[in-house]
């Protein structure tokens, strides 16, 4: 363990009581506002996160994911509210007395000096001693395994490495809250895929409270332990990865995470809990509260993964009737584009790991798809629009 991992780890203990006593609060945001003339950048945002977590602030572009980043990291200043960051208030504080570690989308490195001197630069403006910031950027850049790179400049650097540097820099300086801003952006995929298991793994080993922010659905999902999905300035969802997929709280959520079929259907019935939704020859259980105030006949739009739907033999009991018009073969599976009319925009997506499914159900290929209901939602028809 490096030395810089060894000093979090009173910080990593603090964060397992944390699990066990209900949560222990490192960022705190109270009804925070924040407008930039006529437009409302966040709308009255509320926010608690976990000392040692890793939360992921999920949505579009322009939703207010950045601005809220920016309002902890003190480089912008809240219209109303009140953020506080490890039981301080924050509102005016400067930023570099925040004790944040910030990587940037384009990570900002200064041009003109080594990798070595660019993640001790943090240290250098906090006059350390000169033996003490060159132990501390050694065990910074083992942690992110640049060891040997020191020398180098940013443009002798790959596009990973410069990310790298850039993760040292703000971890070299043991902050209180990491922040990164869609660091991962300008990766291909692969890198982005490598690098996302490295920054897992360096958290997990710090300890340090992190909040990540993306309009990458897999992203979130493969690196948070919870997920706020933003849109329109305001937070809508705050859950667990699998909460966020398998029960999102509205179809905005619903429709933005991952991939998802909307059936046109109708209700069948409806208690305190549970609704059954009638499509095809098929009722398919849901949870009630989405449905808060429809009836029985009433139609609704069933939100299915594509992986809950399954392609069916002719004759047996199916929900829609379909015709296969494309294939997209994935490796561990095939997706499967259908044209049928229960669709929303007249398309499903199935997705088959039947290694025979592209010879099975060929282009032109007429077929029944039958719908499992766990984790299937319903949700009232939204202006009656596709």
């Amino acid at each position: 363990m490096s030395s810089l991992a060894a000093e979090r780890q009173p910080r990593l203990a603090s964060q397992v009581a944390a699990d066990t006593t209900g949560g222990d609060v490192a960022v705190e945001l109270r009804d925070v506002t924040k407008t930039f003339g006529q437009v409302h950048a966040l709308k009255e945002a509320t926010l608690c996160v976990r000392r040692g977590e890793l939360m992921t602030l999920l949505g579009p572009s322009g939703c207010g994911k950045s601005t809220l980043l920016n309002l902890i990291a003190g480089f912008l200043a809240p219209d109303r509210g009140e953020l506080e960051i490890d039981g301080h208030r924050v509102n005016d504080t400067p930023p570099y007395k925040r004790e944040i570690g910030m990587v940037f989308q384009n990570y900002a490195l200064f041009p003109h000096m080594s990798a070595a001197d660019n993640v001790g630069y943090g240290l250098r403006m906090r006059r350390l001693a000169k033996q003490e910031v060159g132990r501390r950027v050694a065990d910074a850049l083992a942690l992110v395994r640049l060891s040997g790179i020191e020398e180098r400049r940013p443009h002798q650097l790959s596009g990973g490495q410069q990310q790298r540097v850039a993760l040292a820099r703000a971890l070299v300086i043991s902050p209180k809250v990491l922040l990164l801003d869609e660091p991962l952006s300008a990766l291909d995929r692969s890198l982005r895929a490598s690098m996302q298991v490295e920054i897992k793994e360096i958290q997990r080993q710090l300890g340090v409270t992190t909040l990540f922010v993306t309009h990458d659905q897999g992203e979130a999902l493969s690196l948070s332990d919870r997920i706020a999905v933003m849109f329109d300035g305001q937070i809508h969802q705050i859950g667990s990865p699998a909460e966020i997929y398998r029960r999102p709280k509205d179809r905005l959520v619903a429709s933005f995470v991952g991939d998802v079929n909307v059936l046109r259907a109708r209700l069948g019935s409806i208690d305190r809990t549970t609704a059954t939704i009638s499509l095809g020859g098929q009722s398919i259980p849901v949870a009630s509260e989405p449905l808060a105030g429809c009836k029985p006949g009433d139609r609704a739009d069933l939100f299915v993964r594509p992986e809950q739907l399954h392609l069916s033999e002719t004759g047996e009991l199916v929900a829609a009737q379909g015709t296969v018009t494309t294939h997209i073969y994935q490796g561990g599976h095939v997706d499967l584009y259908l044209l049928s009319p229960v669709a929303a925009g007249g398309r499903l997506l199935v997705r088959s790991s039947e290694p025979d499914a592209i010879t099975r159900w060929p282009v032109g290929a007429a077929v029944g798809v039958t719908v499992s209901g766990a984790d299937a939602l319903a949700f009232p028809p939204q202006d009656d629009k596709p």
